[in-house]
């Protein structure tokens, strides 16, 4: 049988929830934006999913806009802060996901200054390098809850706690892949904007949200509709959203469950890596996601090595799906100052809900088997 340990890049979407989902993609099909009963029904099972995320992270519904999936929410995080106000200075982490330093360039190449907050050996954002980042004309910062490869979490409250020192900085975070995994309180970080993800929670593929105060004035991406606030114009996708609704109330019940589970399964993982001479792990003595380990295997590149293990049955990743068959070294590994060799040798490993102890020891046995070959 197939062995999934990548549930970083995707999760396997609940059976509950595509149960709820299905009405919505037959019988129950009126527009939100419609006044009679038709959109009516429409309307209150997306205010429905819209309060359930919000519980997840500690939001108020009105808190909530939904989008296409966690890149959109980071473009119109980025864009739609920076578009609303005067040309100044703004930073994110070297170790974001291509979704937020692309458009960040983006944002460079129309005159806003930017700066790329480094990262110390563990992959973490400390109050020091924060701070050397920092300029008078600061208008926004982006740190990422817990990185998509190494799992690292952040302080992001105690980052939150120095931009409040400061005037009209803004702070975002990306917690696509904390939510649901960690618990997370949009309200007592401090933050100002807050991304997810529903695909990351055993929800459908295809939608999103930007969690927003609504002090905040964005600049939307879209124009004509006035939909989500007028923030996100364009139809809501229902079935998605109610998907994504269940997704993250199932997610908050089963919290405290699933992180005792997935950390066994991490940390037995780690005892077991520790043992093998050529591997490398990272920042495994530091706060981190209960699922995620990375580590590199010395003479094997991690590309060919995902293929290796694909061939037995087993999905990991060499690092972001999102760039999936590129040769470049993991920018992440890069930013910790590992070197380029064995950057190019690392594969992570992401429990999920369904992973079990034996999972672990068929990994094992097929990395061993490689590695002995």
């Amino acid at each position: 049988m197939a062995l999934y340990l990548d549930n970083n890049a995707t999760t396997a979407l609940s059976p509950a929830v595509l149960e709820a989902m299905m009405p919505y993609m037959q019988s129950i099909y009126g527009n939100p934006s419609s006044v009679h009963r038709y959109g009516r029904l429409t309307r209150d099972a997306l205010e429905q999913a819209r309060a359930q995320v919000a519980s997840l992270v500690g939001a108020q519904p009105g808190q909530v806009i939904f989008t296409s999936g966690g890149t959109e929410a980071n473009n119109l995080a980025i864009k739609g802060a920076l578009a609303s106000q005067p040309l100044g200075h703004f930073a994110v982490s070297k170790i974001e996901h291509a979704s937020i330093l692309e458009p960040a360039i983006a944002m460079q190449k129309v005159g806003w200054q930017l700066d790329l907050i480094d990262v110390n050996a563990d992959c973490q954002v400390t109050e020091t390098l924060f701070n050397q980042a920092m300029r008078e004309n600061t208008k926004l910062v982006s740190v990422m809850m817990a990185n998509n490869e190494t799992g690292v979490v952040q302080d992001i409250g105690g980052l939150c706690q120095i931009t409040k020192q400061a005037n009209d900085v803004l702070f975002h975070t990306d917690a696509s892949q904390a939510a649901g995994k960690i618990p997370v309180d949009f309200s007592a970080l401090g933050v100002n904007l807050m991304s997810m993800s529903s695909h990351k929670i055993y929800g459908p593929q295809g939608v999103g949200a930007l969690i927003a105060d609504r002090a905040v004035e964005l600049t939307p991406l879209l124009q004509g509709g006035g939909q989500e606030r007028g923030l996100r114009n364009g139809t809501e996708n229902i079935a998605a959203i109610v998907g994504f609704g269940l997704a993250a109330e199932l997610a908050a019940k089963a919290l405290d469950q699933r992180q005792n589970q997935l950390t066994a399964l991490r940390d037995e993982l780690i005892a077991a890596l520790s043992e093998i001479d050529v591997i490398t792990l990272f920042a495994t003595d530091v706060d981190r996601l209960p699922n995620t380990v990375q580590f590199s295997v010395a003479g094997f590149d991690g590309e060919a090595l995902v293929m290796q293990l694909d061939r037995k049955g087993i999905a990991v990743s060499s690092g972001s799906a999102c760039h999936s068959g590129q040769t470049e070294p993991s920018h992440v590994l890069m930013a910790m100052g590992v070197s380029e060799d064995v950057a190019r040798n690392a594969i992570r490993v992401s429990f999920g809900k369904d992973n079990k102890a034996e999972d672990v020891n068929e990994f094992m046995e097929a990395l061993k088997n490689i590695i002995n070959e």
